[in-house]
């Protein structure tokens, strides 16, 4: 049953492999790959027609095996080729090339298995088993990068060939390890092959059945793990080739040897690996001789800018900068020079202890970096007797050997700092590549760096408005303490010996004083303000503080509902009634009373301040009297409004102003109305 089921499947399958190679061969659309892919698909007919007639075991099978395992790496090799930007580097076609090798290997292994009789022919046998063990693995690990790899362009057609090209070597691998562990092909491993054949010739159809640019991009991370995989296989090649040549020498003490070579090959290549310089030398040297660039522009940019980007909480923007810059060029440590009056100084650094460098600045090398704008080797100026760039780098430069080179950061003709960053672990001089992205990245942080000045710059703009705002707030009450304070002076003069006054008058200067206190809170730069959230309250008795203040220096009358209830800041209403007021007071003759108005109509709780004094136009209400520094008044600050609106504005509410010229003005406040119940909650709280 098993042998039918053998014959069958692999018949069917080079059945469907040899229709679609005749298919593809005929296709009006040309072109390596199609020729490529008509082989792959011819040699892998031929294959299964093999394991179908003469078996899987066979030498001829065998060897067709390897046409077929290099045919469908020339064909992956050659979608790489036809990239549209360039050849693909060659440490890929390395890569491939050293796969195609060991599948050559395998087969040689296999003929001189099958052409020696002794004993070592099984251990040779076993060898070859292990080798196409690892082309299988190889060539999963490429088709996953040649698929990773694959234009977005590119149509559904390729990504089916490619998962079906996988599925093959995972039926391979899959019957290598069965094989491995059973010392002999399983008969029923070698059936689900070939219906495994079967489903990959399937997906071919349905592949080539759509269309699609066969275009890849090859990344050069791709080719670094591809090589990290090569280098892997070999060394499990030689452990293989090693161990199997000492149990043939070794007699008894094989398995001692065995695993002393084993332990010792393991250790010395953890030891290379662990090294820091040899892998940046590695890293060079591929960069240099494999591929046109030595960096991956794309890789470093996404790193650099995800290093500037970093999201609060990481390292300030000073040390990020550094670091972004010592990344490009593998330094370990850097350290920024910024702007120190006419020099530049030490500033943040990264993995540099920062008590090694001077604190005073140096003016010269500022001059020169913004002069020329030029990337310094601090190498080359050491070791030649006059260079061009020796004068201006200051000595506690030269005499750090750690210090390697020295990148300005230019930005709109002006030098926004320098970066010096610290000699890489494999010490090198710098190209011309070195220097074209040091520069554009030197641009790039200069300009972080401005923007993070002038943002520093507006806060603190933001911070003297600020305090001048409210210096003006202040200034503007100081001038009402003063009227008030100059009223009971010159009342003193005629009502100093009565005893009701001084009494009025102490309580004058008390409340004065008090004041004054507040005010010099308020101009402090740490004060805050002791605002309130917007709560329900009764309006009469902030009223009445407000109006008692302004008594005795003129009359002020109150009058309307007793018990209404706003939602509403006490001090902020207290502070807003004192403005409307004070300008009321000094808008009326002396004997022409002020009357506050207090309303609720359910809805809204009103306050009114009148006056009969001389009234403004209604051009001058509409354009000018909320805004600062405008007053009808000789002598005013034009705060007084302004400043009221702000507090109804921040309590929810709003100020409407009617006004005559020569019949006086209406300021009325429209608050929140609040309910009995909300006030008892207020003070159960």
């Amino acid at each position: 049953m098993t042998a039918t089921l053998i014959l069958w499947s692999h018949a069917l399958a080079a059945l469907l492999f040899g229709g679609v190679a005749l298919w593809t061969a005929r296709a009006p659309t040309s072109g390596s790959p199609r020729r490529a892919l008509t082989l792959a698909l011819a040699l892998t007919s031929l294959w299964a027609l093999a394991v179908a007639g003469i078996g899987a075991g066979e030498m001829v099978t065998r060897i067709v095996e390897t046409l077929r395992n290099l045919a469908w790496l020339g064909f992956m090799i050659t979608l790489h080729r036809r990239d549209a930007n360039d050849r693909p580097p060659l440490a890929l076609g390395t890569v491939y090339g050293v796969v195609a090798l060991v599948s050559v290997c395998a087969l040689v292994f296999h003929i001189a298995a099958n052409v020696d009789a002794s004993v070592a022919a099984e251990q040779i046998a076993s060898t070859a088993l292990l080798l196409r063990m690892l082309v299988a693995v190889a060539a999963l690990v490429l088709a996953q990068a040649l698929y990773s790899a694959l234009n977005p362009s590119a149509g559904g057609g390729l990504r089916w060939i490619v998962i079906a090209l996988a599925g093959m070597w995972i039926a391979e691998f899959a019957l290598c390890c069965t094989e491995y562990v059973g010392a002999e092909p399983h008969a029923q491993s070698i059936a689900a092959r070939g219906v495994a054949m079967i489903a990959v010739a399937l997906a071919m159809v349905t592949a080539l059945q759509r269309k699609g640019d066969l275009d890849v991009q090859v990344s050069r991370t791709v080719a670094y793990q591809s090589l990290s995989l090569v280098a892997i296989g070999a060394y499990f090649a030689l452990l293989a080739l090693a161990t199997s040549a000492i149990a043939t020498i070794g007699g008894e003490n094989a398995r001692i040897f065995q695993t002393a070579f084993v332990l010792g090959s393991t250790a010395a290549i953890l030891t290379l690996v662990s090294n820091g310089w040899l892998r940046a030398w590695t890293k060079v040297k591929l960069a240099k001789h494999l591929f046109r660039h030595r960096y991956d522009y794309r890789a470093e940019w996404m790193r650099f800018t995800e290093t500037l980007g970093a999201p609060d909480g990481a390292a300030p923007l000073d040390e990020r900068i550094v670091k972004a810059i010592a990344d490009l060029t593998e330094s370990p440590a850097g350290l920024l020079l910024v702007p120190d009056g006419v020099g530049l100084g030490p500033g943040a650094s990264w993995n540099w202890d920062r008590g090694s460098f001077p604190v005073a600045s140096d003016a010269p090398l500022a001059d020169h970096l913004a002069a020329t704008g030029r990337i310094i080797e601090l190498d080359g100026i050491r070791g030649d007797s006059s260079p061009p760039d020796a004068a201006p780098i200051p000595r506690w430069m030269l005499d750090m050997a750690d210090a390697w080179v020295l990148v300005p950061l230019p930005h709109l003709g002006n030098l926004a700092g320098a970066i010096l960053l610290a000699r890489p672990p494999l010490d090198r001089a710098l190209d011309w590549e070195d220097f074209d992205l040091l520069k554009v990245a030197g641009r790039q942080v200069a300009s972080y760096l401005a923007e993070a000045r002038a943002q520093e710059a507006l806060a603190d703009a933001q911070r003297f408005d600020e305090f001048n705002r409210r210096f003006a707030f202040i200034l503007h009450d100081i001038k009402n303490l003063v009227s008030q304070l100059t009223l009971t002076a010159r009342n003193a003069e005629r009502h100093a010996d009565k005893p009701e006054f001084r009494a009025d008058m102490v309580a004058t200067l008390k409340d004065s004083a008090e004041r004054m206190n507040a005010l010099l809170a308020r101009l402090s730069q740490h004060h805050r303000g002791r605002s309130e959230a917007p709560h329900a309250i009764e309006v009469q008795p902030v009223v009445r503080r407000a109006a008692t203040a302004r008594a005795r220096q003129h009359p002020v009358h109150i009058s309307g509902v007793s018990n209404a209830i706003a939602h509403a800041d006490p001090m902020g209403l207290e502070q807003l009634l004192n403005h409307l007021v004070q300008n009321a007071i000094e808008a009326s003759a002396a004997d022409a009373p002020v009357t506050i108005l207090v309303g609720a109509d359910g809805l809204n709780v009103t306050i009114d301040v009148i006056d009969q004094g001389c009234g403004m136009s209604p051009a001058f209400v509409r354009d000018k009297l909320f805004k600062p520094f405008v007053s009808s008044k000789s002598g005013g600050f034009g705060i007084g409004a302004f400043e009221a609106r702000q507090i109804a504005a921040a309590m929810g509410g709003r100020i409407e102003v009617m006004s005559r010229e020569g019949h006086g003005t209406r300021f009325r406040v429209v608050l929140k109305a609040a309910h009995a119940a909300d006030l008892r909650q207020e003070r159960a709280a």
